[in-house]
């Protein structure tokens, strides 16, 4: 369809929405009914004749994905999702913003059906999308053949002046440019107005120029509110072009028809009662009524759902074709999308023993990527432009870029996201979302911090992304303070649902990979080392793999144990052996990953840190955190120096030597403070 037909019902589900934005807020008496209200218009107008979508079936692979990047106005989601026949009843509606409610303040992808991301913090959805829209194009690339479009779906977007604030999405908007991806269509709240008022108090850019020099194709639609077939016609010519993304900016008044519209009072507060009295008789609805959706405008959105339905019965039907003529394609597809890993695909992670060289653990990272790498298409990988630091490319392949660029294809593996560290987290969400792709990103590790919503949101909604994050501690050395982390990794073990890995040999950098890998609705970051680290007897990746293990085991009861993590594990055995020659029975445990450690069995775990003797952390981070683990912690309370890692490591007293006289004093104070040594696992709760 290629020209606007005004239909009768057309005005009705706009009043619909609006009327039902108006009530959804005031009975929650919290919430933002100014930008559903504004954008009730093009959302009727989109959902009504573009996006391809079954209500039945949300998780449909081939739909249009719609991402409400604005996410404070979620009433307008959650209105269209109800109308359109999801998951969620009138019900829903009138227990927005309550305890245990299925139509929360902010919209939770896995909480309620039909959301497709978590958008809250914004510009997060805007960079999602860009994600989305990548994963599409990478998918469509590898998989579709003439005459078998399987994968062909389009991003659609709804963002405001907030999202385009934030630096996220300035980052993700650059990058999709470059990357030409056509299937992807944002609609632009431009309302002038946000939280403190008129936006022309802090954002008075022009933004059409600038995303014209992003690269992106610019429209304007003057009168949001009520021209539908200017809005119709602004998305037919976005589509029109494949090779660029397009922002159409959406002129609207925020709250149309109540009596605040156009100003900051109805963004996000409720509208008064006998304003949303008047707003209804305007519209021709009872004022005395609420949550009302008249019958003509429910069959009108039962339509779009059975077209939606009809659309996926004719795709499951293509796939059907598809599976005829190419069964291999079509297998690994249809593997993809289920989420199933090929079988046996971890007998390609590298085994290590004592003896072979000592490695970097980023270069051990590299060499799990190459082993896995052919065997396991669905990873998508990059690097914020530290290719050559993270190691994260595998040898001989192939960039995805556009075509046009001479640069790579779409159906390359290898993704350069240039230095937009908290872009490419956002988008890596995306493609962790789309499904068939588990993307993993590589930057330093003090650097993952500039992406740290991002990576909240990755876990807050399960999205199984790997973070390589290189450089982990003072022992990436020259470079100083501004890049060794200290505080970082305790920030990322605080965060709930996210696995957070230092390796100290081989062995365990092949378990992190593992245990990530099959971990499908929890993110990883892999802390690796820039500086070599020896093999070391004792480990395995079958023992690492459970997050924390006895590396280092004593005959009878022991006076010490110390545990470790990555690089420090290694001083901590040669402080352990210096510790034996002076008569001290000294056991070690590696501990990897805190989380998936606090996962095992408590028998398990108390098995690996015992009652009976004191228990001593080392680690060159801040100690905050240690104590669930160990008595007494050893580490930074400050940042590091710049120099020759040795150098900074011998400053701050981590070396076997030190380490040892710091395990001769956690001995003696215990033995004079005497009493039974208690495992700090053990807890009342």
């Amino acid at each position: 369809m290629s020209i606007f037909v005004k239909d009768a019902s057309d005005q009705t589900a706009i009043d619909t929405i609006r009327a039902l934005a108006a009530d959804v807020v005031f009975k929650a008496n919290s919430g933002h009914p100014g930008a559903p209200m504004g954008l009730a218009a093009a959302a009727h107008v989109l959902f009504s004749r573009f996006i391809t979508a079954n209500p039945k079936d949300s998780k449909w692979f081939n739909r249009d994905r719609f991402v409400l990047s604005n996410g404070h106005a979620c009433a307008l989601l959650y209105i269209l999702l109800h109308l359109l026949g999801y998951k969620l009843s009138l019900d829903d509606l009138k227990a927005f913003r309550q305890v245990d409610s299925k139509t929360p303040g902010h919209p939770e992808y896995h909480h309620t059906h039909g959301v497709e991301v978590t958008t809250g913090p914004l510009g997060q959805g805007f960079a999602n999308a860009v994600g989305i829209a990548i994963a599409e194009a990478h998918l469509g690339a590898t998989f579709n053949k003439e005459g078998f479009p399987v994968v062909s779906n389009h991003t659609y977007v709804f963002c405001g002046d907030g999202c385009l604030m934030e630096g996220v999405a300035s980052e993700a908007a650059s990058l999709a440019g470059h990357q030409q991806l056509g299937n992807l269509i944002v609609i632009y709240d431009d309302n002038h107005i946000s939280i403190d008022g008129d936006t022309n108090v802090a954002f008075t850019e022009d933004v059409g120029k600038r995303f014209e020099a992003y690269g992106w194709q610019v429209l304007t639609v003057k009168n949001g509110n009520t021209d539908y077939e200017a809005i119709y016609n602004s998305i037919v010519e976005a589509k029109k072009v494949t090779n660029k993304p397009t922002i159409i900016k959406l002129e609207t008044i925020i709250g149309f028809g109540s009596k605040q519209q156009g100003t900051h009072g109805v963004h996000g507060s409720p509208l008064k009662k006998d304003d949303i009295a008047a707003l209804k008789t305007a519209i021709g609805f009872n004022p005395n009524e609420s949550f009302v959706v008249p019958q003509q405008t429910r069959d009108t959105y039962a339509k779009i759902g059975e077209r939606g339905a009809a659309a996926q019965q004719k795709w499951e039907a293509l796939l059907t074709a598809y599976g005829q003529k190419y069964p291999a394609e079509h297998k690994e597809l249809t593997r993809r999308i289920r989420g199933d890993l090929p079988e046996g695909w971890e007998k390609k992670l590298p085994v290590f023993k004592v003896g072979d060289p000592a490695v970097a653990s980023r270069k051990l990272s590299e060499i799990v990527l190459t082993a896995i790498h052919s065997t396991l298409p669905e990873l998508l990988g990059g690097s914020a432009d530290l290719t050559g630091s993270n190691l994260t490319r595998v040898k001989g392949d192939v960039d995805f870029q556009p075509p046009s660029t001479g640069l790579g294809n779409y159906a390359g593996r290898y993704f350069r996201y240039g230095v937009r560290e908290h872009a490419m987290g956002a988008i890596m969400n995306g493609l962790a979302t789309y499904g068939a792709i588990i993307p993993f990103g590589g930057t330093f590790l003090n650097f993952v911090s500039y992406a740290a919503g991002a990576v909240r949101l990755s876990a807050l909604s399960g999205h199984q992304v790997i973070w390589v994050a290189t450089h982990d501690s003072i022992g990436l050395g020259e470079d100083g303070p501004t890049h060794q982390p200290v505080e970082t990794v305790a920030h990322l073990r605080a965060t709930p649902n996210l696995h957070v890995w230092r390796p100290a040999d081989g062995n365990e950098t092949s378990a992190a990979y593992l245990v990530s890998l099959t971990s499908r609705q929890t993110p990883s970051v892999l802390s690796l080392s820039r500086q070599n680290l020896p093999q070391l007897e004792g480990s395995s990746i079958d023992l690492a793999a459970k997050g924390g293990y006895v590396l280092r085991e004593v005959q009878g009861k022991e006076d010490l144990t110390i545990v470790s993590t990555g690089s420090e594990v290694t001083i901590a055995v040669d402080a352990a052996s210096k510790l034996s020659s002076s008569g001290y029975k000294v056991r070690v445990v590696s501990l990897p990953s805190w989380e998936v450690f606090d996962s095992q069995s408590l028998e398990y775990r108390l098995s690996v840190l015992r009652s009976g003797a004191p228990i001593l952390s080392v680690e060159a981070y801040s100690t905050l955190g240690w104590e669930r683990y160990s008595h007494e912690q050893f580490g930074l309370s400050g940042w590091g120096s710049s120099g020759p890692y040795d150098q900074v490591y011998a400053k701050f007293g981590l070396t076997g030597a030190n380490i040892a006289d710091i395990g001769k004093k956690t001995i003696d104070f215990h033995k004079k403070k005497g009493g039974e040594v208690i495992s700090p696992l053990i807890k009342a709760f």
